[in-house]
């Protein structure tokens, strides 16, 4: 429990709470544990929560009408989200949440969490501007999915996957498929980019990684792109 009240303490939003508040905000939680694929919730559910990642990882993923996947976005430990019935009344969740790997959130209803919003004006300002940061975030994936080539897509999933690991490898976990649903692309085309990338010396595919030989050149292929 102490490294929920540290990840309490660290958010920007709950940190807004006075120190004695934690604690009552952790005992109206409701803990919930994910396995790797599960699904938290589907788009079109009404889910009038709020949620915070103490472990894990969840992934919010959009669907095409031919069944393709697209991973909008990411929550690792500390973040915080919520379905848009939290705040408007039977408004269905845009998005699917799904586990990427064993989770664990805290999740409040919208009856439990208003006390709480309306009592503590700081609290609610930084959740106020934790939605305009998702809204420019949101308007910056609309920017690439429209204006960016897929090869500047992928090689910029690259060079942030390999700067989230802090290294210039990339393990192989990370599959053709998640790599196609995160830049709203096929698995064929990643694939095809992949070789080509090889072809010309930017990285080196091994049987266990992807390996970034040539970062200039791939942070040149993500700018260009840009353009």
């Amino acid at each position: 429990m102490n490294s929920t009240v540290d990840l309490f303490a660290q958010n920007p939003v709950f940190s807004a709470l006075p120190q004695p508040r934690h604690q009552e905000l952790i005992d109206l939680a409701i803990p919930r544990k994910y396995q790797k694929g599960e699904l938290v919730t589907h788009a079109g559910d009404i889910w009038p929560y709020l949620f915070i990642v103490i472990t894990g990882k969840l992934r919010a993923l959009k669907e095409s009408a031919e069944g393709r996947s697209l991973i909008v976005t990411s929550f690792v430990p500390g973040d915080i989200f919520w379905g848009l019935a939290f705040f408007f009344d039977e408004m269905p969740m845009p998005v699917t949440l799904q586990a990427g790997e064993a989770s664990e959130i805290f999740i409040w209803s919208r009856e439990r969490m208003l006390p709480f919003l309306k009592s503590e004006g700081e609290l609610s300002w930084e959740l106020t501007r934790l939605m305009i940061n998702r809204m420019v975030r949101a308007n910056e994936i609309l920017e690439e999915m429209a204006f960016q080539p897929v090869a500047g897509r992928l090689a910029k999933l690259l060079i942030d996957t390999a700067q989230e690991e802090s290294r210039k490898t990339i393990n192989r976990s990370l599959t053709l498929d998640e790599m196609a649903a995160r830049i709203g692309s096929t698995r064929e085309m990643v694939c095809r980019f992949l070789h080509r990338f090889a072809d010309e010396g930017i990285i080196d595919i091994t049987r266990t990684e992807y390996s970034i030989t040539n970062p200039e050149q791939l942070a040149s292929l993500a700018q260009v792109a840009k353009r």
